[in-house]
């Protein structure tokens, strides 16, 4: 065909700037069987970039389980996931990574994190209902870890606090690997009735297309090729690269495209997130096999003589393309003008499979749309990975080789007090966790996050889940370990685990030892998922969290699990109710303290195998603990996860106040005992009257248990010995993040 309008042509020496290998830009040529111009490559750039394509992933994220029984949309079908809730109701749900925009700007970094990823809810037609984060940062001591925190935090609160959707739950972790880069990882839920979901399609010749909400700009340009590339220290250079937010353009996006969805005129819609309208044209084009011409110069601006690329490219926020039934014009623009929203059309849906981009009747790009995507022309590697020298060196770790603590009560302040157990009320106070009063974990604190359903009996549970510490030592154990903790807290919580997004935070995939992280990865998901029958509904890949000077960060594949409560009155919290109540401990205590809390920070041993996990196990104490708390007599059920026992059994004593008496098991050793984190342990609390019945149905599941002590007096009484109070152990709990950052 003939060449395009527009700016000279490309060279391979262009194509590398812009993060195009040269077999890549061959390829290109190839496909269009010409030279592709400025334009047309820089589509192909940001198209073809591991943050759009998962050219380096999407081979392996084919083997992750698809198939559950509450399925409604699976893994790359749409925005994102969706599974049945029962009473006609779905949850939408996903969460994805904005990492290298807050290594950068972490205000505005986390906060276009939080309007993305509830961007790609409400373009469904789901109303977000709740919001969770998973964040990393580096040594919380150091002056630009504080820098980049605060500005996390405050960006994630900022925005969502306006925008109007409680923050619910979360995680802090932190880690010197993560001083560069940190991790922003953001997760949105939602509901939609079923049947009135929209789909990010493109189809029927002659609708029009709409672009709606804010106007484009030159913020974010290509945003997606600098999430394709490690951190360097000339990364602040690529600062326009970071998106800005507007939480009250969105709020206003949120309610028009709902009330849009309505009119029934709505074809599909997509967000124009990662690489903007050359993403949302071509994938909603691809999916619907359909082409499609696009006129940029009817697309709203903010500054004048926006180049061509420059429009297809930016990633300004709050903005949709929407494809609309012809002759329905109007009842899509009374909405948005409503709304005071731009409204534009820009494009009508055409036969065939090409995208052609207009500027001032001039054709400035023509490309085939399916080339673009996943599944389509977008290149797929497979790349070489093998095992790192300090996995062997890890095996090599014996427990007889750490001497126990002298002072036991020393470790125990230290632990309560560390900044990856301690509590994080710094954080979460800066978030609004109430409004639209549908949080029920609140003020009964629970292992997930509950969010009522109005008007039905049911509720959602939630939970964000992964410790980067237990990945990096042994990532198949330690991403199946993130994948039952994530169900584990559904579960003590009183909820059946249902599905999963995840977010996948690695370091460069061309370094085979990282690969070989992320391989190992998702083989452990994969059989977790199977066996607790969760779904990977989608999420993201975020590779190249690494700097060039400090190296790959801990990788981190975090989980986001959706639950259902089938009954709110058998919802459980984890803290201690009434003194005299008497403490269980389902599951079984190990001689193990591989990659606690207690050996890596305390003894300083930064090498060793992931707690002890056995998946088996794992699913027992899971089926087991569903069984007590179905009885309706459990009063408290908390995981043993950070920290151990003794920091399960301190969080459970200090909402009210109250202390423990336990014995330890002579067999193991009492360090492992108390501050061991083996997985596949549940520690609950029942009356004593009710002591016999729960031990009757443990033995009936035929669960491994033991009894630990009782709820008892304000102190902490361990083997006959007084540890301290828990107020003590509260305060030390409640100020430690506080007193750092304010040191």
């Amino acid at each position: 065909m003939a060449q395009t309008k527009d700016e000279a042509l490309t060279t391979v020496e262009i194509a590398k700037k812009l993060g195009l290998i040269p077999e890549e830009f061959e390829k290109i040529k190839s496909i269009l069987g010409r030279t592709p111009n400025f334009t047309e490559l820089s589509v192909y750039s940001v198209m073809w970039s591991e943050h759009c394509s998962y050219k380096n992933s999407i081979t392996w994220l084919k083997t992750l389980p698809k198939e559950g029984p509450h399925m409604l949309a699976k893994a790359g079908e749409e925005n994102a996931g969706l599974v049945d809730i029962g009473d006609g109701l779905a949850c939408a749900f996903k969460i994805e990574s904005h990492n290298h925009p807050s290594a950068i700007e972490p205000y505005q970094g986390a906060a276009t994190g939080v309007g993305g990823i509830n961007r790609d809810i409400f373009t469904m037609g789901a109303r977000p209902i709740a919001q969770l984060n998973s964040l990393r940062f580096g040594d919380i001591h150091s002056a630009k870890t504080q820098w980049i925190m605060r500005g996390v935090v405050k960006g994630i609160g900022d925005y969502g606090n306006a925008f109007g959707i409680p923050t619910v739950g979360g995680e802090v972790f932190f880690d010197e690997s993560f001083n560069v880069n940190p991790l922003v990882n953001a997760m949105s839920v939602g509901i939609v009735k079923i049947g009135e979901t929209v789909s990010a399609t493109s189809h029927g010749v002659g609708n029009p297309v709409f672009i709606v909400g804010s106007a484009t700009g030159k913020d974010g340009i290509h945003g997606a090729t600098f999430a394709s590339a490690d951190i360097t220290e000339d990364s602040a250079k690529d600062l326009p690269a970071v998106q800005v937010g507007d939480p009250f353009q969105e709020k206003l996006l949120l309610e028009a495209t709902l009330e849009v969805i309505k009119t029934g005129a709505v074809i599909g819609m997509q967000d124009m997130g990662a690489a903007g309208i050359t993403c949302s044209t071509s994938e909603m084009s691809a999916k619907g096999e359909h082409g499609m011409d696009v006129w940029l110069d009817k697309v709203p601006t903010r500054q004048a003589n926006m180049q061509p690329f420059e429009i297809l490219l930016s990633e300004s926020q709050e903005r949709m393309l929407i494809v609309v039934k012809k002759g329905r014009e109007a009842d899509v623009l009374k909405v948005f003008d409503k709304w005071d929203l731009n409204c534009e059309e820009i494009g009508v849906v055409t036969k065939g499979n090409r995208i052609r981009y207009f500027m001032n009747g001039e054709v400035v790009g023509d490309v085939p749309a399916d080339t673009l995507v996943l599944g389509g022309g977008a290149p797929v590697y497979e790349r070489e990975y093998k095992e790192p020298a300090y996995y062997a060196e890890s095996k090599k770790f014996k427990i007889e080789d750490i001497t126990e603590p002298e002072d036991y009560k020393a470790v125990m302040s230290f632990l309560v007090a560390h900044p990856n157990i301690a509590s994080k009320r710094w954080v979460y106070n800066q978030y609004d966790s109430m409004v639209g009063t549908i949080n029920m974990s609140t003020n009964n604190p629970s292992d997930a996050s509950i969010v009522n359903i109005k008007g039905s009996k049911k509720a959602l549970a939630m939970s964000v889940d992964c410790n980067s510490r237990y990945v990096n030592a042994d990532p198949e154990v330690g991403c199946a370990i993130a994948v039952s903790e994530a169900a584990r807290n559904i579960v003590c919580s009183g909820g059946e685990a249902s599905a999963v997004t995840n977010c996948l935070n690695f370091g460069n995939p061309y370094n085979p030892e990282v690969y070989w992280q992320f391989v190992s990865a998702i083989k452990g998901m994969s059989a977790a998922c199977l066996k607790f029958e969760t779904p990977v509904t989608g999420g993201n890949v975020s590779f190249y969290n690494q700097s060039s000077y400090e190296g790959p960060v801990f990788p981190t594949p975090t989980i986001g699990m959706i639950g259902i409560v089938k009954d709110k009155a058998l919802q459980t919290s984890l803290n201690f109710k009434s003194e005299g109540d008497v403490i269980y401990l389902i599951g079984e205590n190990k001689n193990d303290i591989g990659s606690s809390e207690y050996l890596y920070s305390f003894c300083k041993v930064k090498n060793s195998p992931a707690p002890h996990f056995d998946l088996d196990e794992e699913y027992e104490v899971h089926q087991a603990v569903k069984k007590v708390i179905a009885s309706g007599f459990v009063e408290s059920a908390h995981d043993c996860s950070d920290g151990g026992l003794f920091v399960t059994l301190v969080e459970s004593g200090m909402k009210n106040g109250l202390g423990f008496d336990i014995s330890t098991d002579k067999n193991i050793r009492k360090d492992a005992f108390l501050f061991g984190e083996a997985q596949s342990r549940v520690v609950v609390t029942v009356k004593k009257d009710d002591e016999i019945k729960l031990v009757g149905l443990l033995k009936e599941a035929d669960a491994k248990f033991s009894k630990l002590g009782f709820v008892k007096g304000k102190e902490v009484k361990i083997d006959e010995e007084v540890c301290g109070s828990i107020q003590e152990f509260k305060k030390l709990y409640e100020t430690s993040i506080e007193t750092i950052l304010n040191n």
